[in-house]
């Protein structure tokens, strides 16, 4: 039996349920890692294993989901020790009636920009753990838990280069919609599909009455096999019971079924009881989903951009005739091209091309630099733009989402090597008309090429959707018949290949005077023929006044509310102020869009004239106010909230530089922050370290698994006014209520804030916590309501 066998079922899939829990219900001591079971007690593996088997589940979880180098090194165990033994044992288990998973799990650190992880080392980390599973025998692999698509991408990778196995792909999303870093379900399933994952999902996070619409926005984007195993509702912080029972989570799930949900299965608070419930409320179902049309679309993690419409990708991230961006490569200078990014976006473009092709640079090395860096303060998917697969392929590994590559051409050799990097990342690519023989003058000869390269694309099993055409833009004052003949092949392209279309407009006017008057008519002219993706200047109003006309007249732009948005107070509206221009970019622009080098500069600036106090008071905070609450209101998401605590702590080094010199102090007041004891969860904490040391907090931070007199004691030695406890575990819940009982038996004048993902404001306030802090914007309110 294999994962195909039991697809051709037609049936609901049934997974197991929860691991932790049961191994505690065993005697797992609270903060012993579960992944040590396996050697120190198999038997309680074999019980809970047989158990979910006999209860109905295919497919067996081996107890391997924190089994990385990070997390067992500081129990002196390694991958290559843990994982072949609960493999094993699942397989002993499951004795041919179940299929055994190896199962990955976060890291437990974030990713560049966002964290310090590099893409690699996570690469390394589960390439490491696959090839030990897939050496003991398991017969398919499961990546889960995962609330960064970078780090899934990245797991997904490491398994299909390391393995044959199959693979199986689950989130954790909130409410919202969205993982704790933003990704939301569209993103999820059009990047995971187009790079080979088997089925994707959720899990965790939510109860099974939640799944529903992200499992709806899910299926609209992919035709794999979707995984729903949520929950077993919320958990009691006082019993760690959760509160929906196996009949109910049953019903509910058995509703999903009805859905076409493929993979059925329960997360944390479920039990082998669940999973019986569950298997006989779904006996008898067909599991069938219809198939949809998955929408042309590209995206980064957090932003779906569907080629429904005419879509601007910008052109000023290259170096081609730009002088100052030639210099700004040359000396490394990342905040210069970030400021075109975000003067673009602005402007309003969609897709950004990203190409730093330049002699006396390492283009591999400055491409995955600006990749990474442009994903920690857009959202706006990018479009790879090298001539060199070496560059592309850097590139499109550390892309957390669905790029565009720009681009193959007719040529047998650039179809040879590029074409089978598109589908192996999954991404969309442009297509030149042209080959061997060069630029055809006739519109017939280049759509003659477009239909070759869609033909060698689809035999890869590249979807059309993914492929666009460049027809490409001649130089009119050199061949004036040349724009007729583009024009032409841009028709038969989108009318008769149903493909999207791509030109580089302002090509068309080289050479000749009043350039913009011809870029405009030939965008409109191009526009009405059908091309989709012009790659343009989207500063210039003029270009974008075109397309939004465009879309106003065509019947795009409904009720012409994005048109009256642009227009209806001032039909010249003023360019924003660049942020190319170090002189012209305010300490709160800088701060807003994470640009660490241009907020440093405009703090020296500021201080030539305000009291460094002032800075932080009256620039420095709000501008951060500002960007929490964007974040709050998910106008932005952790990437881009991290990368604007990062720019303001350079302001905020500028500052500290300038008090050292008197006595004054720039910091407002020590916070001590800890993880408490048997808890080893701090990604939560070391986020709310981060913002508030960027709000000038002096911040003494215990690390994870802290005893309580450890706190206690950090607290008196520092005179800390304020303690932030976070605990993710319900296990761990009570190291926290005994940590705050010590703080008050010691009679330590400071008030307690606490939070995690299994607290609620009620379990809080019944511990003797002061405040409780939803997420790390809130801890820096308490921090400003207690110490100001």
């Amino acid at each position: 039996m294999d994962v195909n066998t039991l697809l051709s079922l037609d049936r609901p899939i049934l997974l197991d349920g929860a691991m932790g829990t049961m191994l505690q219900q065993k005697g797992l001591p609270a903060g012993a890692p579960p992944e040590s079971a396996a050697l120190e007690h198999p038997q309680w593996l074999l019980d809970i294993h047989r158990a979910y088997r006999e209860a109905g589940s295919d497919i067996l979880y081996a107890d391997t989901f924190g089994a990385s180098e990070k997390k067992l090194a500081r129990w002196g165990l390694t991958p290559e020790l843990v994982i072949p033994a609960a493999v094993d044992l699942a397989r002993q288990a499951a004795a041919g009636k179940a299929l055994v998973a190896l199962d990955l799990g976060p890291i437990g650190q974030l990713l560049e920009p966002a964290g310090t992880l590099s893409p690699l080392e996570a690469y390394e980390i589960f390439a490491r753990q696959v090839r030990a599973g897939a050496a003991a025998g398991a017969d398919l692999a499961v990546i889960e838990t995962m609330t960064d698509l970078a780090e899934m991408r990245m797991a997904l990778l490491a398994v299909k280069e390391n393995s044959s196995l199959p693979v199986l792909c689950t989130m954790t999303f909130e409410e919202n919609g969205r993982t704790f870093t933003g990704c939301s379900a569209a993103a999820m399933a059009l990047t995971l599909t187009g790079m080979g994952a088997d089925a994707i999902g959720l899990n965790c996070s939510l109860g099974p009455a939640q799944l529903a619409p992200i499992l709806e926005e899910m299926a609209r984007y992919t035709n794999l096999p979707l995984i729903a195993k949520p929950n077993a509702g919320l958990p009691d912080p006082l019993t760690g019971v959760y509160d929906v029972t196996p009949e109910e989570f049953a019903g509910q799930m058995s509703l999903l079924a009805d859905r076409g949900i493929r993979f059925l299965g329960g997360c944390c608070g479920t039990s082998p009881a669940t999973i019986a419930a569950l298997r006989q409320a779904v006996s008898g179902k067909v599991s069938r989903r219809k198939v949809v049309e998955v929408p042309a679309a590209v995206c980064s993690a957090t932003q779906v951009v569907p080629l429904d419409r005419v879509r601007v990708i910008g052109e000023r991230i290259n170096p081609t005739g730009k002088k100052k961006f030639k210099e700004a490569l040359l000396r490394e200078d990342m905040d210069y091209l970030l400021g075109q990014a975000l003067e673009q976006t602005a402007a309003g473009a969609d897709i950004l091309d990203v190409n730093v092709g330049l002699p006396g640079i390492d283009e591999k090395e400055m491409m995955v630099r600006a990749v990474k860096a442009l994903q920690g303060v857009t959202g706006a998917p990018l479009q790879i733009d090298s001539t060199k697969p070496e560059v592309l392929e850097a590139a499109l590994r550390v892309y957390a989402g669905k790029a565009i590559v720009n681009s193959v051409s007719g040529e047998e050799r650039s179809l040879s090597t590029v074409l089978p990097l598109v589908k192996k990342y999954g991404a969309a690519v442009v297509g030149l008309t042209l080959d061997e023989k060069g630029i055809p003058k006739t519109a017939a000869e280049r759509f003659n090429i477009a239909r070759r390269i869609l033909d060698r694309a689809v035999s890869l099993g590249i979807p059309r959707e993914n492929v666009y055409i460049d027809c490409l833009t001649l130089t009119v004052s050199a061949e004036q018949d040349s724009a007729v003949e583009t024009l032409e092949a841009v028709r038969r392209v989108r009318q008769e290949l149903g493909l999207q279309t791509v030109l580089g407009v302002s090509n068309i006017s080289f050479g000749l005077p009043a350039r913009p008057l011809v870029n405009q008519a030939f965008l409109t002219m191009a526009m009405a023929t059908g091309l989709t993706l012009p790659i343009l200047n989207p500063n210039l109003d003029a270009m974008m006044a075109a397309v939004r006309s465009f879309h106003l007249l065509t019947g795009k732009d409904r009720d012409a509310r994005e048109f009256v948005a642009a227009y209806g107070g001032d039909t010249s509206p003023a360019p924003a102020a660049s942020p190319s221009s170090p002189s012209s970019v305010t300490l709160e622009y800088a701060v807003e869009h994470g640009l660490k080098t241009e907020a440093a500069a405009a703090a020296r600036t500021l201080l030539e004239t305000e009291e460094p106090m002032t800075v932080v008071n009256t620039r420095l905070i709000p501008a951060l106010d500002a960007a929490g609450s964007r974040f709050e209101s998910g106008k932005i998401f952790l990437p881009q909230l991290i990368q604007s605590a990062g720019a303001a702590q350079a302001a905020f080094e500028v500052v500290k530089e300038k008090i050292s010199t008197s006595s004054g102090s720039v910091s407002k007041g020590t916070v001590v922050l800890a993880t408490v004891k048997n808890d080893i969860h701090d990604i939560g904490k070391n986020i709310v370290k981060v913002l508030l040391e960027n709000y000038g907090y002096t911040v003494v931070d215990l690390g994870r698994d802290v005893p309580k007199e450890q706190v206690a004691d950090a607290v008196e030695r520092h005179h800390a006014p304020l303690v932030g406890l976070s605990a993710l575990m319900t296990t761990t819940l009570g190291s926290m209520a005994e940590t705050i009982a010590l703080l008050r038996q010691r009679e330590l004048p400071c008030k307690v804030m606490v939070g995690g993902a299994v607290l609620t404001a009620d379990y809080a306030a019944s511990i003797g916590a002061d405040f409780y802090a939803r997420d790390a914007k809130e801890g820096v309110d308490i921090a400003r309501q207690v110490i100001g």
